[in-house]
This record gives structure tokens, sequence and C-alpha cells, in this order.
């Protein structure tokens, strides 16, 4: 199965990435299942409904979100109907929407895992219990043909203890929220793919998607003076493509993918197996 991961979509030149870029992508990397990380794309915080169709119709066929899932209040509305739009597993019981989803494609069985670290983020419920209780019930191989688990952190080492945990559990663990792709990719000793963030899409010629004045003035006056707004200029398209073996479900190969805007293009190519 051939999966692309992209990450952090923030705001209208994120969204015009994905939506430019995603119909390509799924022709030249022959794609049988995309998962957009969204939780940024509502003029960078939150998500909506009608940004969530634009997101399913180009081809999407899951989203995940993060810390920022709440931040557009219509979300609480609707995320209990739209099984597509997942929020953090470790959020409380109680909590409207879920965590994970198995998805019924073409090509077989995908879970989703959505996931936040504690690690200077909200003191949210055990990541790595979730997580393990998920995938131990839905089995890689077994009851899944694939297994893919967004775990949004700010801790890069939070994040690579993840991978460690689910390493032959899961087909790709990826991290998101950070918002810089790293240098990373890999496929770890048991056979899970993994990079520790799948970087945003976004206009690089920012601060982490944001415009540079109002973050700049906040660190060098300790002053708010104004919203953070997000960068404007070309946005660059930030992923994971990973391939899965038919029968075991792990990784036989992983790929960054960086296309358009200011960052170097890392494009995987079919042909050339890189």
């Amino acid at each position: 199965m051939n999966i692309l991961f992209i990450g952090d979509v923030v705001g209208r030149r994120g969204r015009d990435a994905v939506l430019e870029h995603l119909p390509d992508l799924m022709t030249r990397l022959q794609l049988d299942f995309v998962i957009v990380n969204g939780e940024n794309a509502a003029g960078g915080f939150g998500i909506t409904a009608k940004i969530c169709g634009e997101f399913f119709d180009a081809g999407v066929n899951a989203i995940t979100t993060g810390n920022h899932v709440w931040d557009q209040r219509e979300t609480m509305s609707f995320i209990d109907g739209e099984h597509r739009l997942l929020r953090p597993i470790n959020y409380p019981a109680q909590t409207p929407g879920r965590g994970s989803w198995l998805f019924e494609g073409d090509k077989g069985r995908v879970l989703v895992v959505n996931a936040m670290g504690r690690v200077f983020m909200d003191p949210l419920d055990d990541p790595f219990a979730a997580v393990g209780d998920e995938i131990d019930q839905c089995r890689l191989g077994v009851d899944a043909d694939a297994v893919v688990i967004d775990f949004h952190g700010e801790a890069t080492s939070e994040k690579m203890a993840m991978g460690h945990f689910a390493d032959g559990r899961a087909s790709l663990v990826v991290g998101t929220h950070s918002h810089v792709p790293t240098a990373d990719t890999q496929i770890l000793p048991g056979g899970t793919a993994f990079q520790t963030d799948a970087g945003a899409c976004a206009d690089y010629d920012s601060v982490i998607g944001m415009e540079k004045d109002e973050p700049l003035n906040r660190f060098t006056s300790k002053m708010a003076s104004g919203r953070f707004t997000p960068a404007m200029g070309e946005a660059t398209l930030c992923g994971v493509f990973v391939v899965t073996d038919p029968k075991s479900g792990l990784a036989t190969r992983v790929d960054p993918v960086r296309l358009g805007g200011r960052l170097r293009e890392t494009i995987p190519s079919l042909d050339a197996g890189t």
C-alpha cells in the first residue's frame, strides 16, 4: 500500500499547496491512502467543515489534528458525525469525536491513530497507554493492513520514544506540531517507518508558518502587540511517503516529501525506487 502523510496545513497558503500538488502526487506515487494534519488549516487555528470538505474532495482520506482542534468552535458541532476527522485519542473519554478509525480502502484496511504528547503540551491522559491499547486491539497484519500514528508533540525525544514504542506494530509513526521537517526519515529495527516531524504545509519565509513580525516582537519585547497570522507567500507541501508490505503491513520504504515554495524539493520516484 502506498500512503502519503501530509504535515500541519497552515492557513490559506498551506491549503493551496495541498489542493494544488495532491492530484499530481496521487498519480506520481500511485497513492492508495492520504492523511493530512489539518489542525491549523483555518487561518492558522483549527479547522472547519468547509475546509474538511475541500480536503476530502481533493482525495484526502483522513484528517488528524492536535492541540488546536477546538480553536474553531463549530468543530464540536460536527466532529461526532465525521469519522474521517480525528482528535487526539488521549483526550478524556467524554470529549467529542474520536482518536482513531479503521478505514476500509480499495487496497485494504488502514487504522489511523491520532495522539498528543504531554511534554510542553496540555496535560492529557497518557498517550503511550492510549496508543498501546489501540494497536493491541487492532493488530497490524491481522486486523489492519496498515497502521499510521500521528503523534502531535513538542519534544523530539517524546516523539522518538513513541516511534520505538510502536515499532513493529505500526506501518508509520510520524510527528507533527513542530512545523519543521526533520532529517531522520528511517525504518526502525522492527519495520516501522518513522520521522520525528513531517513539517508543515506553509510559507517558510515565516516563523513556523506565521508572519514574522509578531513572533519576533514577542521574543524581543516579551509583549504582544497583535495576533499571529499565517504567512502569505508560496507554501511548501511537506510530508512523508511510505510503502507497506502487503502481508505484514510493515514499511518497505519511506521518503520525505517537500514540494513547492522555498524549501529544496524532495520528491520520491517510483521508477527510480528512491
